[in-house]
């Protein structure tokens, strides 16, 4: 249960990444190596990280699809955050919901907006639908609609195909890319296919989401532009179940689908070894349920990175990313206690023994 942080609190562990045994005070929501009289022991040994990052989630989104009422997205983040996940970006909704923002009981938030996509090229009452003379002035409301990101849908089914194509050419997308850098927000976009990539990564987008279609030539440009990939690896075990679904209707469709989730792994290794920066998102929402960085964490390490690194892609890393500080003096009042050493077996992500989230005891 979610618990008052008077008096201080007090824990003691291992903290990582830096693999220092230390005391930890807490006082309100900073944390501080210096000793505060009266502080309450909540975990006197164990393995301290400072929460897991969900980068790639949707809480304006529920099983039965898009969301209608706050209180819903409240309980959404909660499933995030009783499983660990301290940090969130919510990588496009169809509501708005800045209270959230701040609202003690919920990770921290960052939002980018509602999706943007062309007029009937993305999933129903999901996305601002827009023509391309429109998606630049529209990447400029979405970025004051949220809080440091804009959610660009890069490609999707186009039934006259019969295929993945790009939604938008590559001017439309560069100036709506420009569009959000000048109101100061980043670029997050959707892309399954290959077409729609070289375009974007040339614009200078900020994120990759998925990433299935990528080549070797472009995981390069990435690494050299430091663009980051979230694979959504938990998302894309589904792809031939949506190959399934469109196998009658578009046969291309389905067989493209099915090869992408094929050569994925692969992908997401070759983007490792070139120094991409890769990031854990699970694309909670609609077919994926809450709650799993902790499953994506281990996706990533059997894709080939190592137990470390794909620890630090689910949270130190990907809080640094998002703008959020580790554990570090006067830092934020967020960490996570585990039992074991995570780095030795990662499966301990889905067993916290305390958590703490700006400096309330959530477990």
């Amino acid at each position: 249960m979610l618990t008052d942080s008077t008096p201080p609190l007090h824990v003691r562990g291992v903290v990582l990444p830096e693999e220092v045994e230390r005391d930890i005070w807490i006082t309100g929501d900073h944390l501080s190596f210096e000793r505060v009289p009266d502080a309450i022991t909540i975990a006197d040994r164990g393995w301290i990280i400072p929460g897991l990052v969900d980068a790639h989630c949707h809480i304006g989104i529920g099983p039965n699809g898009p969301i209608s009422d706050i209180a819903s997205a409240r309980e959404l983040a909660i499933q995030d955050r009783d499983a660990g996940v301290l940090a969130i970006r919510d990588a496009g909704s169809p509501i708005e919901y800045a209270e959230l923002d701040h609202d003690p009981r919920l990770p921290r938030l960052v939002r980018a907006g509602q999706h943007l996509a062309p007029p009937k090229r993305y999933l129903p009452k999901l996305a601002i639908e827009c023509e391309p003379a429109e998606l630049a002035v529209q990447a400029t409301r979405q970025a004051r609609a949220g809080n440091g990101w804009i959610k660009l849908v890069g490609d999707w089914i186009d039934r006259s195909l019969g295929d993945l194509a790009p939604t938008y050419d590559d001017a439309t997308f560069a100036a709506a890319v420009d569009a959000a850098h000048a109101a100061c927000a980043r670029v997050a976009v959707h892309t399954f296919s290959q077409a729609a990539l070289p375009g974007l990564i040339a614009a200078g987008v900020d994120s990759i989401e998925h990433g299935t279609g990528l080549s070797e030539d472009l995981i390069g440009l990435m690494a050299q532009r430091q663009i980051a990939l979230v694979p959504t690896l938990t998302n894309i075990d589904n792809f031939p179940h949506y190959a399934q679904e469109g196998q009658a209707k578009f046969p291309r469709y389905a067989e493209h689908m099915r090869a992408l989730h094929q050569r994925f792994p692969d992908v997401v290794a070759s983007a490792y070894a070139a120094g991409v920066p890769i990031f854990v998102g699970t694309d909670a929402g609609s077919v994926v349920s809450h709650g799993l960085a902790a499953a994506e964490i281990l996706r990533l390490h059997e894709v080939g990175m190592s137990t470390a690194d794909a620890l630090a892609a689910g949270s130190w890393k990907a809080r640094q990313w998002l703008g959020f500080s580790g554990i570090a003096e006067g830092g934020l009042a967020d960490l996570v206690v585990y039992g074991c050493d995570p780095r030795l077996d990662l499966r301990v992500l889905r067993a916290p023994e305390r958590i703490v989230l700006r400096g309330r005891v959530v477990r």
